[in-house]
């Protein structure tokens, strides 16, 4: 019996340096309409100050694909729904824009598409996984910030790098179940300035059977 796929993505931001290739990437090979507000991706960038010196924080995010998606609960049509490794997609036959999945969803990752007249957002690129293995954003960025993988793939480069690495996740209270990794950055000053206080470390050890329970569930 083959098994079932669950896809995710890691997100080393410390890396990142807001060059808006994953976001160019992503409109080329996926037809998203040009402007800021049309986004399937984006880079977020929070400014602050510590002992009076300024820093600046970019988070990459996109859709997390989440495991408990509030989008697809709320949807009247079935238009939000699940694809195999537990993509999120939008049915855009299906849409009627009543905008429930854009209130829904706790990381304001959906946009109106004006040429289909319905809700947009990422796929993970599920249309290109079969031949290329990964995202478009992925294959694009220079400083190696993103990877894409399968949750249930012990032996995949993913599931390695989660195993040697703390990280955490966006929003975690809403208990979404998100599938956007946050990789913590191993300089310690660094990793204390980019989180709040009050957001939770994880490992994997840690995560992976909850995420593994509710995978099992779903399928």
């Amino acid at each position: 019996m083959e098994q079932v796929k669950n896809y995710a993505m890691a997100l080393d931001y410390q890396n990142c340096i807001n060059c808006k290739a994953c976001e160019v990437a992503c409109k080329e090979e996926n037809g998203v309409q040009l402007g800021a507000d049309k986004q399937r991706i984006w880079v977020g960038m929070v400014e602050g100050s510590i002992f009076g010196k300024p820093f600046v924080n970019l988070y990459p995010s996109q859709c997390n694909h989440c495991l408990n998606a509030p989008c697809v609960s709320v949807c009247p049509t079935n238009a939000s729904h699940v694809v195999d490794g537990g993509i999120v997609k939008v049915d855009s036959d299906k849409c009627i824009l009543c905008k429930g999945c854009m209130e829904a969803c706790p990381y304001d990752a959906r946009f109106i598409d004006d040429i289909t007249v319905a809700v947009d957002k990422c796929t993970f690129c599920d249309h290109r996984i079969d031949d290329y293995g990964t995202t478009a954003c992925q294959a694009t960025c220079p400083t190696k910030v993103r990877m894409f993988g399968d949750l249930n793939d012990a032996e995949g480069d993913l599931v390695k790098l989660l195993k040697t690495k703390k990280f955490f996740f966006q929003k975690e209270k809403e208990g979404t179940l998100p599938k956007l990794f946050y990789i913590l950055p191993d300089n310690e000053n660094y990793a204390r300035q980019s989180v709040s206080t009050d957001t939770l470390i994880h490992t994997w050890d840690e995560i992976a059977p909850l995420y593994g329970i509710i995978n099992e569930k779903r399928g």
